[in-house]
């Protein structure tokens, strides 16, 4: 336990000559880098709003709506298995050609994706054929998330001051809850103008066809940031190797001990925004109208966006692994209590769950992720190693975390099931953190 209650973070290997950076500079980086990934998780964040009230009935048309939620749950994590070909990918192009070229690529790669998925054609036009795009347009956007974190994450890091540098980087986490509030309230927003056929002919189409619009401007706010000034004075580039491959013969313990520390992030919080909107408006459970159950949602991320940044500066006081081992460790003891709650039916009850559970709890291991992984892995092959540790760690603890918590539900019948898997991931992640070696852990 000595380990996680370090005290301030000491100066990663590379950065003690770096000229200290303009504060204007810092804000509008980390301004670009908020309003980046805010706008890729919105793309990526709609699919899941989608899988849980549209999808099953468009794409996947079987008599047992628990199949339904099943198959459209199972194109949900095709996503995440494809993440760490993303982080592969672009992780070469971030380490090789600049952080800021990996991450335009990816956004707009993204925004072609998600505006795709809104034109198609659904079960009842084209037949098996529709299902089948789907999960190819899912599966690139899987890769392109995968190639995008990385970049923002290093986008706010690599620029700021060290003892900053959790704050800062907090930034990048909090574009999660700003693409959920995006995507909810488009779906909220869509929900309340189009009634009954109107939001399944066509209605549910217009949040992703917005996309288009939305990676246009982020576009623009990324072209006016120039590259991250560590990477610019990186003189260790992997000269004629792959990044990749060279950050797996350099960080090989590193990046599956980073999986590890990612894989409750992920579990639960796809446990909070997608399978739980599932779970409450299911008839056979709770029956509660999807509005109550997104409103809730949308709360808790309001919440989170500002817990985030606060939680980046309790891991520049205390220590980023300090953090987010409590962090991990109080939500793996709050899913016992998150259940009860939402199983009241009460809308109060369940946003105070979801304020809690992923408004506050979830936000200590978010808010510090991106510094505490950034400070484990050397400049040169950065990108690429972090990218593989949480596109991983993604993969396995997010990846199927609706499918496997329907799967749970149904083969036990209580949500108590579902409870045991969340605390399981998070002690694996309490446990990975303690084992993590990043600048802080080697002095």
């Amino acid at each position: 336990m000595s380990e996680l209650s370090s005290a301030k973070p000491r100066t990663a290997p590379g950065t003690e000559n770096r000229p200290r950076p303009d504060r204007r500079r810092v804000a509008t980086v980390a301004f670009a880098s908020w309003i980046g990934a805010s706008i890729e998780w919105y793309d990526f964040f709609i699919y899941g709003m989608a899988a849980a009230l549209v999808f099953p009935k468009l794409f996947f048309p079987v008599q047992d709506p628990l199949t339904s939620t099943l198959l459209s749950f199972a194109t949900f994590g095709v996503a995440f298995v494809a993440r760490p070909f993303g982080g592969a990918l672009f992780g070469h192009i971030g380490d090789k050609v600049g952080r800021k070229k990996a991450l335009v690529t990816a956004l707009v790669t993204m925004g072609v994706t998600t505006t795709a998925i809104g034109v198609l054609p659904t079960y009842s036009s084209v037949g098996f054929i529709a299902p089948v795009l789907l999960v190819l347009l899912r599966f690139i956007q899987g890769i392109t998330v995968g190639g995008q974190q990385g970049g923002v994450i290093l986008l706010a890091t690599e620029n700021v001051p060290q003892r900053r540098r959790g704050f800062y980087g907090s930034f990048a986490s909090a574009g999660a809850p700003g693409g959920v509030l995006l995507a909810n309230g488009a779906f909220l927003l869509v929900t309340a103008l189009f009634a009954g056929d109107a939001f399944l002919t066509w209605g549910w189409r217009l949040p992703f066809l917005a996309s288009v619009v939305l990676v246009a401007f982020a576009v623009v706010i990324q072209l006016r940031v120039g590259e991250t000034a560590e990477f610019s004075s990186s003189e260790d580039r992997p000269a004629g190797r792959s990044p990749v491959l060279e950050a797996i013969r350099r960080h090989p313990r590193q990046i599956l001990v980073a999986a590890g520390c990612y894989l409750a992030i992920n579990l639960t919080y796809y446990v909070f925004i997608t399978f739980v909107v599932a779970y409450a408006t299911n008839k056979a459970i709770l029956g509660l109208p999807s509005s109550t159950v997104l409103t809730a949602v949308l709360i808790a991320s309001a919440v989170e966006l500002f817990a985030l940044p606060a939680a980046g500066l309790l891991s520049d006081r205390f220590g980023r692994r300090a953090v987010f081992a409590a962090g991990a460790l109080l939500l793996g003891l709050w899913s016992f209590v998150f259940w009860p709650l939402v199983d009241t039916g009460s809308f109060v009850l369940i946003t105070l769950a979801l304020v809690v559970g992923l408004g506050i709890l979830h936000s200590l291991m978010y808010g510090p992720q991106g510094a505490l992984f950034s400070e484990a892995f050397s400049t040169s092959v950065r990108y690429s190693s972090l990218s593989l540790g949480i596109q991983l760690g993604s993969m396995v603890g997010g990846a199927f975390a609706p499918f496997i918590a329907t799967a749970l539900l149904s083969g036990f019948g209580t949500s108590t099931a579902i409870a045991i898997y969340m605390a399981l991931g998070c002690v694996i992640s309490a446990a990975s953190t303690a084992l993590l070696r990043t600048a802080e852990s080697r002095h």
